[in-house]
């Protein structure tokens, strides 16, 4: 089986390059033959690693058709296209359309966004894929749904596959935060690239709300602003959280790790973690890695009603508000488990069940299993739509 994933890839700083890799290498220990068509973001120059046999510009079509070209005179089997709106060039990324068009082998479009309300080139690019792809992978059921309903795509082509979540090696709490200097200290946290979509200016007002009654907690804010944020307008987004600290007087209580953090790095400050804080404003987004890595580390998690938040945290596995702009909603929340470690100890029991399912050892099985009968159809010259369900 010789497989190729388009998408963004290490060293480029983007979440779903991050899964890309982590897919990558967990089909890759499978024994099956991974390589990866990177698209390249305009005016970067990115050494990549060896697996990568094809650099895409993001910004010229005919880079996308190049590659679909590429791959027809390969020896690659299926390509899985991880679909996201802002990685490809043109309008809402509408160029992959151009490598879809060109690619004779058949593909699987893996969606990180599924929006629910799309506009009209929005649903035109996600039903265009769905209609040529011989099969569609989301990581929720309510994005399942979504695809079938908005965007028109047959149930029968459509799977759903968890977000993959490393297999963190448990550290214990207490001798972490002795280790990071954080003795002491009731630790919420929130990780990713930052920029505006993540609402940590709320989480921010939260610990505004919690400071007078809980003087020992502390908001760690991990990870660097978003690469592309950066190059359009500096740092601006971040100095505009670091005056809202000030304001609020809560330079004791809100901490910025400002870089990228490693794997093992991330899995000490999750463990460190009290409650896991995902305070995003955006009701429809349809996946947060963030979040599954939260849930793997068996954290208590506090989080606004977005669509994968819902879906992940439904049964008592988490505490969602109701609304995605009230940080004293939030606040409460926050405050009800700090005040009550049975609640603590039953949301981390109930993550970590849910989180061991989610490993990417087990993930990356789910998609050999669909990729396995993708080409067993395609060499059976039938028709995508009536593709054979995966074992």
């Amino acid at each position: 089986m010789n497989i190729a994933v388009l998408s963004t890839y290490p060293p480029r700083e983007c979440g779903i390059a991050s899964f890309s890799k982590d897919l990558k290498d967990n089909i890759s220990k499978m024994g099956k033959n991974v390589r990866i068509l990177a698209i390249t973001d305009s005016g970067a120059d990115y050494s990549y690693p060896p697996e990568v046999i094809y650099e895409i510009m993001q910004d010229k079509k005919e880079s996308f058709i190049n590659a679909a070209h590429f791959v027809n005179d390969s020896s690659i089997d299926v390509v899985v296209i991880e679909h996201e709106y802002g990685i490809f060039g043109g309008m809402d990324g509408k160029f992959v359309l151009d490598f879809a068009a060109h690619l004779a082998k058949p593909f699987i479009l893996t969606t990180h966004t599924v929006l629910p309300s799309p506009d009209f080139r929005q649903k035109w690019i996600m039903r265009g894929l769905g209609s040529k792809a011989a099969a569609v992978a989301c990581m929720t059921k309510r994005s399942a749904c979504l695809l079938e309903d908005i965007y028109s795509i047959p149930g029968s082509k459509i799977y759903v596959i968890p977000h993959g979540v490393p297999d963190f090696k448990v550290k214990n709490r207490d001798m972490l935060k002795e280790s990071y200097g954080y003795a002491g200290h009731c630790i919420v946290s929130t990780f990713g690239l930052i920029g505006p979509g993540k609402g940590i200016e709320n989480g921010i007002r939260c610990m505004g709300e919690l400071a007078s009654g809980h003087p020992e907690i502390l908001y760690l804010v991990l990870g660097e602003t978003h690469p592309s944020l950066v190059k359009k307008f500096g740092e601006s987004y971040r100095e505009s959280l670091i005056d809202l600290v000030r304001h609020l007087g809560l330079e004791g209580n809100v901490e910025f790790i400002n870089h990228y953090l490693s794997l093992e790095e991330l899995g000490d400050f999750l463990y460190m973690t009290d409650v896991y804080l995902t305070p995003y404003p955006n009701r429809g987004q349809a996946v947060s890695g963030t979040l599954t890595y939260a849930v793997g580390c068996g954290r208590a998690i506090v989080s606004t009603p977005y669509d994968y938040a819902l879906d992940i945290l439904g049964n008592n596995r988490g505490l969602i508000s109701q609304s995605t702009n009230s940080y004293k909603e939030l606040a409460d929340l926050i405050e009800s488990i700090i005040d009550n470690p049975t609640l603590k100890r039953s949301l981390e029991g109930r993550a970590a069940k849910l989180g061991k399912t989610m490993i990417w050892s087990n993930v990356a099985k789910q998609y050999i299993n669909l990729m396995g009968a993708v080409i067993q159809n395609s060499i059976r010259g039938n028709e995508y739509g009536s593709l054979v369900q995966a074992p």
